[in-house]
């Protein structure tokens, strides 16, 4: 699968997840449900291809390039942030802190599940 096809899968299945989402109402992003689908149809496939996998990879590499114009939207509402900088604090930390600690009990549960596989 060469680089254009991979990104064009990713385009799509963002593209269906946001139709998706639309059309049912679901309180989800778009992006989410699309990167369900492309999960389960990598699933279905049994396989990465490998241009997906190499494609993937490059982009993850340089994923901060992406959080660009978030930083300029930011940027763009400071003064609503100056205003509203509690609310803001309180949900990015509350946020790393429950990432911290899913990502903990996550690999407290795949450690556990290792030990009983491999005794």
């Amino acid at each position: 699968m060469p680089v254009l096809s991979a990104i064009a899968a990713l385009f799509v299945m963002q593209i269906l997840g946001e139709v998706l989402v639309r059309l049912s109402g679901l309180p989800l992003p778009g992006a989410l449900v699309g990167m369900l689908l492309m999960l389960a149809a990598l699933i279905v496939r049994g396989r990465v291809p490998a241009g997906l996998r190499d494609t993937c990879h490059h982009i993850l590499k340089h994923l901060m390039l992406l959080f660009i114009p978030l930083v300029a939207g930011i940027m763009l509402y400071f003064g609503r942030f100056a205003n509203e900088w509690m609310p803001f604090l309180l949900a990015c930390v509350g946020g790393v802190a429950l990432t911290i600690a899913a990502t903990a009990l996550t690999f407290r549960w795949m450690l556990s599940r290792s030990r009983a596989s491999s005794s």
